[in-house]
């Protein structure tokens, strides 16, 4: 059971955030982590199993709901603003032929509007640190407009520095960051947790349609030469790809020699995202009761977090700098 133990403080010195599309509350774990006292952390977030996990683990955030429509001016001279929109409208996952939607390569839609919402946020609020996050493969278009809006060219990190997954994000921020994190060389073997449960053994499905790839394992279980993105297995001695916003622990098998596999748990995937194991187990609802969290919600809230240890390498160059501006 993960239940954090906040790191808060009443004081006028304490930091105060304000948090767009929070998610899990990832961005209060990294400031944790580097040793921020918190006074004050607001979020703005719908996805309600979200934020279960994030009261459970912080039940003193203010959760204010959605972004649209408030008036952030209330928030002015706050210490920082984070966020990162929902990528999906950007994504060149909806470029596939099987998309329902294609997604947006100029400014104007769904996708920009909530990324405007930010904007508006840092207008109003006048922080003195921001940072906005987004997935590398959006467009080139909507990637220069997010920069002119926001007035600072991005900086491309791949959390493989940090974790045992390949994941590369877009920041813009003005908190004077310099380089990237050294390697931590951490593979897929070093996430894994030992549970009988989760060892399968190829059926004939997968043993007739098997190719070995550089990074991974491909099979088709559909029976029509189509091979899902969900149905591969990773290698213990390299990276496992980009944790996705998935209902699913069928993208993360992972491969165990001859014709043995083993499906993924969710503290797996939390340890991909350098989350503290169990962090996503337990949610609190809005009576205060406390709720185990089915596995599937815990996928999908993992997949649509940050990578902690990255936000937490970015901080590490704000507190310098903050606790000179306070002394």
């Amino acid at each position: 059971m993960s239940h954090l133990v906040e790191n808060n403080n009443s004081s006028e010195n304490g930091l105060r955030v304000l948090s767009l599309f929070d998610g899990i509350s990832c961005g209060r774990i990294a400031l944790d982590r580097v040793g921020f006292k918190v006074k004050d952390y607001y979020a703005y977030e719908i996805e309600q199993n979200a934020i279960k996990i994030s009261k459970y683990n912080y039940p003193s955030i203010y959760q204010c709901g959605d972004v649209f429509d408030e008036d952030f001016s209330k928030y002015n001279g706050i210490d920082l603003l984070i966020g990162g929109s929902p990528c999906t409208e950007f994504s060149a996952a909806k470029c596939s032929k099987t998309a329902k939607h294609k997604r947006e390569v100029v400014p104007g839609g769904d996708g920009w509007k909530l990324f405007m919402q930010y904007v508006r946020a840092i207008h109003e609020s006048k922080p003195k640190y921001f940072l906005y996050e987004n997935n590398y493969g959006i467009a080139d278009s909507i990637r220069d407009a997010i920069t002119k809006e926001l007035g600072v060219e991005p900086v491309l990190l791949d959390s493989q520095l940090v974790s045992a997954q390949r994941r590369k994000r877009l920041y813009w921020t003005n908190i004077p960051i310099e380089g990237e994190p050294e390697d931590r060389g951490i593979l897929v073997k070093d996430v894994i947790v030992n549970d009988s449960e989760l060892i399968k053994q190829f059926d004939d499905r997968i043993r007739n349609t098997l190719v070995k790839c550089e990074n991974y394992i491909k099979y088709d279980l559909s029976g029509k030469g189509h091979f899902s993105q969900q149905d591969r297995m990773y290698f213990l001695d390299n990276k496992a790809p980009t944790v996705p916003r998935c209902r699913t622990e069928t993208k993360f098998n992972v491969w165990l020699g001859g014709e043995t596999y083993k499906k993924t748990c969710p503290v797996e995937i939390e340890r991909l995202q350098t989350l503290p194991d169990g962090y996503t187990e337990f949610g609190m609802s809005e009576d205060g009761s406390v709720v185990k969290m089915p596995k599937t919600r815990r996928f999908e809230a993992i997949g649509n977090g940050w990578t902690v240890d990255m936000i937490t390498w970015i901080f590490s160059f704000m507190k310098e700098k903050y606790n000179a501006d306070n002394s």
